[in-house]
């Protein structure tokens, strides 16, 4: 098992049961982005806070540098001063898209569609075969995150699910399900954050790692 999961399980016990499901998400995410693939987002309320996190966390660097690749900083290089501030501060970076941004456009379609099809639109839209939909729901039963679940599983795409221990109805679509060991929401997403910060941890050794 990889280290970092190792760790977490060290630190927090009560997610020993989560252990084989949190290593398969590692392998997906992994095997998505080393096939050319991205990372889509959803969730509601604070899921959405911790999708624009993950975001954060795996675009840019998270725990260790990321320095460009030399082909890149030669390529920025041959643009004179300007080109080497720009290879100096640029960092390695996975493809992520939270689908909880895009404000207009998820009024647009709020508007214009349904209320409940601002991901699954986005995901018909952005999503290719081989990538990853990583939906958060605490209840697992969020009908915007649902409804984006099955655009993935029709579109060939991968899919994460980050739940309550119950899972709800998102853990039979998700290509791996992490039902963390809580059932109030505040416990949940308490015990959320530790699981997605180790997964993106251990994507940035993969990536950047020395």
């Amino acid at each position: 098992m990889n280290a970092h999961i190792r760790r977490l399980i060290d630190r927090y016990p009560v997610l020993k049961s989560c252990a084989v499901p949190i290593h398969e998400a590692l392998e997906l995410l992994e095997g998505s982005f080393v096939a050319g693939g991205k990372l889509l987002l959803c969730g509601n309320g604070g899921s959405a806070s911790d999708c624009e996190h993950i975001a954060g966390e795996l675009m840019k660097s998270f725990l260790i540098p990321r320095p460009i690749s030399g082909e890149c900083r030669k390529a920025l290089e041959r643009d004179g001063e300007t080109g080497r501030i720009v290879a100096e501060h640029l960092q390695g970076g996975l493809p992520c898209v939270a689908l909880t941004g895009h404000p207009a456009l998820n009024m647009a379609i709020s508007n214009d569609i349904r209320g409940d099809m601002a991901f699954a639109q986005q995901t018909h839209a952005l999503g290719r075969p081989g990538d990853t939909l990583w939906g958060i729901s605490t209840s697992g039963n969020s009908a915007n995150v649902l409804h984006a679940f099955h655009v993935a599983r029709a579109r060939e795409i991968h899919t994460l699910a980050l739940t309550g221990e119950s899972g709800g109805k998102l853990k039979g679509l998700a290509s791996v399900a992490i039902q963390v060991p809580a059932s109030t929401v505040v416990e949940i997403q308490e015990l959320h954050l530790p699981v997605y910060h180790t997964l993106c941890a251990a994507l940035e050794e993969r990536f950047f790692g020395r």
